[in-house]
Formats: structure tokens, sequence, C-alpha cells
């Protein structure tokens, strides 16, 4: 068997962490959610990212559901395992114990709140690199995190091996193209937000990691496909002006200053109507309810997809 890319090129989604109703892992569901998204055609997994709300869980159960997905994936795609923490040593700590437990790479965002400057931003990278044998793609959200390192920051750990790739949440789709014209195409670029995939995707970006991905993933590579493979923009578009709707619906409140639907909440209900039951979010992440949920069957509808209950 040919080894894997680590860093693959294409979709791929962030899985999301199941709870039952009283807010306990529910790890018995991770595995069929897996399964699904393994069938819709990802390219990799990430879990314990955003969607995966890493962030509102302790150290332990993340590493559970790191042990639940890796078991549950069996060698079929590449993880990229989110072991975010603002603490540098409980980040080296959660990068250890992937490594360990058969994660591909990492995932991880800059270390945030605690706003640290720009050089220490880097030390922690470049100390986490020294911890582990398996490459870091570089969760670069400065909207979550109020960490903006620049291009040429970036190119830098690019270029000492600290980072192998970078994941670039950004809604202009300029802080993409720059960075891969100033590493002249060798750093691995994921557009990180659905926002800016088609700009990033017809400027060679090496794939698509954000929500779309995530919870349609069949539609969201038939994208992939038409531009990077194909080079198809007709096609393209054609498929966008479909997506689109549904990405606008998602991140209604990211882009609204907290008004409107939660993406988590989107995202988890769209899972459960055409996919195995995932649970509600976390609180204060609030659930998709009402007419959300009719937005949202009828949006996954439009899409192709058969929604078995909303």
């Amino acid at each position: 068997m040919p080894k894997r890319n680590p860093i693959p090129p294409g979709i791929v989604a962030s899985s999301v962490t199941p709870f039952t109703r009283d807010g306990a892992l529910n790890l018995r569901a991770v595995k069929p959610h897996i399964e699904w998204l393994i069938g819709e055609g990802v390219a990799g997994l990430s879990p314990l990212g955003s969607a995966g709300e890493f962030f509102a869980m302790e150290s332990a159960d993340r590493k559970r559901v790191l042990d639940a997905v890796i078991e549950a994936n069996a060698g079929r795609v590449p993880i990229m395992a989110g072991t975010h923490h603002y603490a540098t040593r409980i980040a080296i700590d959660l990068s250890k114990h992937a490594e360990r437990a058969g994660a591909d790479a990492l995932l991880i965002v800059p270390p945030y709140y605690g706003g640290p400057t720009r050089p220490a931003v880097m030390d922690h990278y470049r100390r986490i690199a020294d911890a582990v044998s398996i490459p870091t793609v570089l969760y670069h959200n400065a909207a979550g995190t109020g960490v903006d390192l620049d291009t040429a920051q970036l190119k830098q750990l690019f270029d000492e091996k600290a980072i192998a790739a970078i994941k670039l949440s950004n809604l202009m789709p300029d802080r993409m193209v720059e960075l891969m014209q100033a590493t002249r195409g060798r750093m691995p670029v994921y557009a990180g937000i659905d926002y800016v995939a088609f700009e990033g995707l017809s400027h060679g970006a090496h794939g698509w990691i954000s929500g779309i991905p995530s919870i349609t993933p069949r539609a969201a590579n038939e994208l992939y496909v038409a531009i990077s493979r194909n080079g198809d923009l007709k096609t393209a578009r054609l498929l966008w002006a479909k997506l689109a709707p549904l990405m606008r619906f998602l991140f209604e409140s990211h882009t609204r200053g907290g008004v409107g639907v939660h993406w988590c909440g989107v995202m988890k209900a769209a899972l459960g109507m055409i996919g195995p039951d995932v649970g509600e979010p976390l609180p204060p992440s609030p659930p998709l309810n009402g007419a959300g949920r009719k937005r949202l069957a009828a949006l996954l509808r439009d899409l192709g997809y058969r929604v078995r209950r909303s």
C-alpha cells in the first residue's frame, strides 16, 4: 500500500464531536459520523478543529475523541489532529499523544486570548515541531484568535520547517494568493473559510477545509474537481451558485457580528439531517431550531441531499 500524504490535496472535513443531551461525550456516535464522511469522498479528516468544539473540552476528553476517530478511520484517509492550546506545554502534550495515537499531521491555531507577541507565537510552533516528527498545519484564524501572522512570518516558519502547510481563514482572498505567490507554490495552502474557497482554488490552493467540506463533502468535492483538476470555470460557477446560499446561511452570525444562526449549530443540524445523528453543540453555542431548520433543509435538498429528518 502506498504511503498516504499527510497533507492531502482536496477536500478535508472537520469532523464534529458528538455529545449527549447532558453534555457528555458520545463516543459511540463517532464511528458512524466518520464512516459517513469517508463515504462522501473526503481526502482527509480534521478532528478537534473549530467544528470539533475543542475550545469547550478538557485535554483528556480531546484525547479520547481523537483515539475514537483514528480507530474509526482505520488508516483510510490522512488525519490532521487538532492539538491547539494557549500553553505550549499542553499543546506539546496533545501533539505527542496525537503522534502516538497514529495521526498523520497536526492542525494548530495560534495561542489565543493571552495576546502573545508574534515572535512568541512563532516560537510556539517551533517548540511543537521540535517535540514531534509529524508535520504541523498552521490554522491561521485571526478573527478567532486575535493573532495575525503576516506573509513573511508564515513563509519564515515554512522555510524553517516549523510548519508544513497552512489553513488560512481570512475573508480577503489575497491573503491566500500573496502567500502562494511568496512561496512560489511550494507551501500547501488550504482555503480555510468558505467565502474564499472559489478564489483560492482558482489560484491553485492545495485544498479546502471549512464548513461546506465538513457538512456536504460530496458537493464541495465537485467544486474542487471542476476547478483544480478540470479547470472548468463554467461548471464551477454553476456549482458555486448552489453552494453559496448554504455558505451565507452557515456563517450568518460570523459575518453579522453575532446576529443570526450560529455556524456550529448549523453544522450539527445539517449532519443530523443527512447523516448519522451527532447531537447538538455545547452551550453557549446555540442549536439550530424552528425556521432555521426549515431553511437549512431546503438548502440541503437544493444540493441534491436527501433530508431524512428536519
